[in-house]
């Protein structure tokens, strides 16, 4: 059974053939951190080139800019509705640390994202 787009880019593997690890590590803080957020050239398995043209990973940003939005807006909605904050100063606090501290996973997110968006996986 083939899985899909959403397996790849919650399990982090290689969108061709869902085997593959796209990252060095499943961990997004380990890997921005301590691996400098550099992931596979090509997946172990099926030997695909992750990065389909030099700065490919560069349309990310739009992924990446659209997850750290959403957020933002689950939290100001989150906020409003059911702790009833409406101190706007508190709010934005609470919004900017909450997208700096998933900063790592919204970048391990992107790539993943933007990369399934361009591979096929029915091959």
């Amino acid at each position: 059974m083939k899985k899909g787009k959403i397996y790849s880019v919650f399990s982090n593997k290689c969108p061709k053939c869902n085997k593959g690890s796209f990252w060095k590590s499943n961990n997004p803080y380990y890997n921005l951190f301590f691996n400098g957020g550099e992931n596979h050239k090509n997946c172990s398995n099926c030997d695909l080139k992750f990065e389909i043209e030099p700065g490919f990973f560069y349309g990310a940003m739009y992924v990446s800019y659209g997850l750290g939005i959403g957020l933002g807006s689950l939290i100001l909605i989150i906020s409003l509705a059911i702790f009833e904050m409406k101190n706007i100063l508190v709010l934005s606090l609470i919004i900017g640390l909450s997208i700096l501290i998933l900063a790592p996973v919204n970048y391990f997110l992107s790539r993943l994202i933007w990369l399934n968006a361009f591979i096929d996986n029915k091959s």
